[in-house]
């Protein structure tokens, strides 16, 4: 017997790398490209088909950022790929590539249909290599928004640099202290909320109360 999604065991979250992987978006309006966007910044190698594509998306084809093939799906289009992404007014169309996709092992995102997903889309709070991603398994992308903004402000613009700040002082203990014990000792502390207040005021960044404001709720 098939179970719902929603019935499912839990989601598993994980941070993945796409780097040189291949990746196939079906359909190329405004909704696909907010989809191509997130996968340009991974250095994804995106093949995108579509009869008629947006003038964003026309630009990154003639730039080489992306692959447009300008007709409709077809099934080989999956072959070799990593993920597909699919982004269409045909639901008939998204159940195909959905089926089609599991057969080949390709992990699918039907766009706004949770029962035809293998993975979702989180709302993410991105503060240079700080991503915090929130997701509600497709139940609410409504909340998942509103929790992103008020992330968004309990985690500023500063995390970025002191997070650089971090990496630095990770690979100078990593080469220079021995004893695993003093490593995570000397870590934890460099990664303490008092060393975060302290690169704050150092850098100018001394918080400041904010004002409340009422949160419209979903």
């Amino acid at each position: 017997m098939s179970v719902h999604p929603r019935q499912s065991n839990r989601m598993f979250p994980m941070v993945l790398k796409l780097t040189g992987r291949h990746c196939l978006v079906v359909g190329a309006g405004t909704v696909a490209q907010a989809k191509i966007a997130g996968l340009l910044k991974t250095g994804a190698q995106i093949r995108v088909v579509a009869p008629e594509a947006t003038a964003k998306i026309r630009s990154w084809a003639r730039a080489g950022k992306i692959e447009w093939r300008e007709r409709g799906f077809q099934p080989d289009d999956l072959e070799s790929m990593f993920l597909a992404v699919a982004a269409t007014p045909s639901r008939q169309l998204h159940q195909a590539i959905f089926r089609e996709a599991a057969q080949r092992g390709v992990l699918c995102n039907i766009v706004d249909v949770p029962e035809l997903c293998d993975f979702y889309y989180p709302a993410v709070v991105q503060r240079g290599a700080l991503q915090i991603a929130i997701s509600t398994g497709g139940n609410s992308p409504a909340l998942a928004q509103r929790l992103r903004k008020q992330l968004e402000a309990r985690f500023g613009p500063e995390w970025k640099p002191w997070l650089e700040q971090l990496a630095k002082a990770r690979d100078k203990v990593q080469a220079e202290v021995a004893d695993p014990e003093s490593r995570k000792r000397l870590l934890h502390g460099y990664a303490s909320e008092q060393s975060f207040q302290d690169f704050r005021r150092k850098h100018g960044r001394a918080q400041r109360p904010r004002r409340r404001r009422s949160v419209r709720r979903e």
